[in-house]
Order: structure tokens, then sequence, then C-alpha cells
């Protein structure tokens, strides 16, 4: 999923080298290459590789901030993805969590209290996976809904010291937003011509996740409870937009801007650059944000084909599985 960065000035990346050479426009980065296209309605996109960053200095004030997302680490090869982190490198430096650690109650208990070792400071989000409530292994928590599971996953959080509210550290106004999504949001016009399934059909948060009679994922009653939980720290976030100039923010259900995820392993096998070599994603160092982009797949073609409610021509990458009606 998606988390997004707010800060008085720009950010999105951060590079301890100089900016690169201007590229060409992404349209020009579809390839020719004959096994790329095989006909009119496959294509391939090219980019810059994502080499793993150098070492980042420690600067003056030893503190960095880094962005990590859908670790799912109910896979084995996940989980030993954060095993693999060092245990040392991080110490002085604070993790955005942006939600989908796990789904089983052991392994997020696990994950969190591996990188809670790891770096000073974690903060986290919920994900749609996290609240999933299927069968848990024999042993594992009993949960009566998916809100049962949320507050035993929060209650683990503070237990080991990961945090979940607003807070300021070294003048860096962090705050953690509590969201979940519904398709009434969406209004942009819809894609004449193709057969999109509902999001019901597509979406498996509908059968596995479980909600209490009043909250329902078909009705805006969902997104709107966890909208209100954000409303307990209202105080919080005044004093931090009144003290602050550097602030992020960041949620699992966002729109793009910045994401992070270490996703599935299989998901890494299909896209170009897996997580696993460049994250945890360093944003901010030094006292401040980075001021230039790193090339990404989605970002790359968007610079050249601008996304607006009025456009709905599906990216190349995404026509090819939906057929034309």
């Amino acid at each position: 999923m998606v988390m997004v960065m707010r800060s008085i000035s720009s950010c999105l990346t951060l590079s301890q080298t100089p900016p690169p050479p201007p590229r060409p426009r992404a349209s020009n980065n579809l390839s020719t290459q004959k096994q790329c296209k095989r006909n009119s309605r496959n294509y391939c996109i090219t980019r810059p590789q994502i080499l793993p960053p150098p070492p980042l200095s420690r600067d003056a004030l030893g503190f960095r901030v880094f962005v990590l997302s859908d670790l799912h680490t109910d896979y084995p090869e996940n989980m030993n993805w954060v095993k693999s982190l060092s245990t040392k490198a991080y110490k002085n430096d604070l993790l955005l969590l942006a939600g989908d650690v796990a789904e089983t109650y052991h392994n997020f208990y696990s994950t969190m209290s591996l990188l809670k070792d790891r770096f000073q400071h974690v903060f986290y989000v919920p994900g749609n996976h996290d609240l999933w409530c299927r069968s848990e292994p024999e042993g594992h928590p009993y949960y009566l809904d998916s809100l049962d599971k949320l507050n035993k996953l929060l209650d683990a959080c503070r237990g080991l010291g990961v945090q979940t509210r607003p807070m300021v550290l070294y003048g860096l106004g962090i705050v953690p937003l509590f969201s979940w999504y519904h398709e009434s949001f969406d209004r942009e016009m819809d894609i004449a011509g193709i057969r999109i399934p509902s999001l019901e059909m597509v979406c498996k948060d509908f059968h596995a996740c479980k909600w209490p009679r009043e909250i329902s994922n078909r009705s805006a009653s969902l997104a709107s409870y966890f909208d209100a939980m954000n409303e307990e720290n209202e105080d919080a976030v005044k004093l931090i937009k009144n003290t602050c100039t550097q602030i992020i923010t960041f949620s699992h259900f966002l729109p793009r801007y910045i994401q992070a995820p270490l996703a599935y392993p299989r998901e890494r096998k299909r896209r170009m650059n897996g997580g696993e070599t460049w994250l945890p994603f360093c944003v901010y160092s030094g006292g401040k944000f980075a001021d230039r982009l790193s090339p990404c797949y989605w970002s790359d073609y968007y610079a050249a084909h601008p996304r607006a409610p009025h456009v709905t021509e599906l990216a190349p990458w995404v026509a090819r599985f939906y057929n034309r009606a």
C-alpha cells in the first residue's frame, strides 16, 4: 500500500549522491525490444535501475527517518529480510511503518520486536492485512472481530514501546493517521469499455475482515470509524502544527507520493527491482528533507502522462489485464 509524507519543504527521497543528468521523458522509456512487445496490447516500460544506496553518513544531529510498509512477514522470505537488517546501523534512527506487517499475531509481534531492537523509535499505523481475521494457528489469540484484533495489536505496540500517536522528536513532528477506504471516495469518471469487477469481488478485505454490525465495508461507516480514532489526537496535532516547521504524516490508505513496500515475494519477482535491495527508505537526514525525486516505475510513467480526473486511459501495464467490452 501507500504512505504520504508532508512537510513545509518538499521531500520525496534522500540521496547522498549528486542528482543524475536529466532522463528522457517516460514516453521514450517504452521498450522497443521484441520480447517486451509481443503484440499491441502488451508493453514493457523500463526505468533506471534502483541500486542499493551507499552507506548514509551520520549527520550532526545523528537522527534519520526511514520508511517501510507491506512487510507481510507471514512469508518466511520476508521475515528473514527483517532479521537481516543491521542491529547497529539504525540505533539512533526513527522508522515509520505504514501497515501490513503480518496477518498472524505471532508474526506481527515478532516483527515489531525485531524492528524495535534495531531502531530507536518505531511508529506504526495498521493496514488492511493486519486486521484480517482468518484462522489463527493453535495457541494464538482469538478475536471477536477485526476491531478486537486492532486493539490487541495496539496493546502489543504499547508494550513494545512502538508509537501509534503523534509526537515531536528533535523538532520534527510525526503524525500517524488511522484510515480506511470506501468506494464512494472515488469521484473520478468511470472507465468506459473495460470490464472491471466490483471492489467487493476483487478485494479480500470484504471476506477476511470481520466487523461489528454497526460498521461495515459496504458503507462509509468503517472509514468514518477509523477517521474518528484520530480525533482524540487533535490537541497533539494542533501543538505540532503550531510548533514544528517540519511535519511528516503517514498512513496506509493515502494515494501515492511515497511508497516503500517490501511486498509479497511473488510481487518482487514480477516487478523490476524488488524493495529488498533499497529498503528501508531514508526520507530525512541532517535536519532536512531531500530535494529531488528518485526514479520509480509509476512516477516515471506519470511524469509524462499526468494523472487527472478526466483521463480514463489505463496505464499500459494495467490495461493488459482487462478485456475490452
